[in-house]
């Protein structure tokens, strides 16, 4: 609907080319700072700054940019280990190819989305571990520590983002899955109140 972009994802039966590592770094670079990316690290730090989850950034105008520019280097280094790293060095496809609504139940769509995070295509359309998203969310997680304040640099916080990480690439997929659905629907309830309302 031009509001939310897709970045990563391949409509359902969608022939495309073989992704290439140029292709990858500009959807990861995309996918970091594109608004809605920059908005959604609002809604984190907005979260984190309410539960006071970095105690050592305060509060006030100044925590919360701390917050805020924490969360959005977080969720670039993901994206550039998740989309291009390591996706460049595995040879994987980085993308989420959608099932749509031939793909069978809600179910079934919806649990072939939560197994993206462990499942995905190699370069030359195969079927391979997601090395990507495992290695590179605890890769970026690691990564993290040097910039967050020395008590935050525990193994237990290190493996709570990166569970953090995978569940919201999980989320993600799902929504990549059904969007196009959310879309029709809501189009065709606009479409509906046109015709009743000429």
């Amino acid at each position: 609907m031009g509001v939310l972009p897709n970045f990563r994802s391949v409509s359902a039966g969608a022939k495309v080319p073989k992704e290439t590592t140029r292709e990858k770094l500009i959807t990861a670079t995309e996918d970091n700072y594109d608004y809605t990316s920059l908005l959604f690290a609002g809604f984190i730090a907005a979260d984190s700054f309410a539960t006071k989850s970095t105690p050592e950034f305060h509060q006030g105008a100044a925590g919360f940019a701390r917050y805020y520019w924490h969360t959005v280097a977080d969720q670039s280094v993901e994206n550039y280990f998740v989309e291009m790293i390591v996706p460049a060095i595995s040879h994987e496809d980085s993308r989420y190819y959608a099932l749509g609504t031939e793909g069978g139940s809600f179910l079934h769509r919806a649990g072939y989305s939560f197994s993206r995070v462990l499942i995905t295509r190699t370069e030359t359309d195969k079927r391979t571990f997601n090395y990507s998203e495992v290695i590179g969310s605890a890769a970026a997680s690691s990564i993290s520590g040097f910039y967050y304040p020395s008590k935050e640099r525990t193994v237990g916080i290190g493996l709570r983002n990166w569970g953090l990480d995978v569940t919201y690439d999980a989320v993600t997929f799902v929504f990549h899955e059904f969007w196009p659905d959310i879309r029709h629907g809501v189009g065709g309830m606009f479409a509906k109140k046109a015709v009743a309302n000429p």
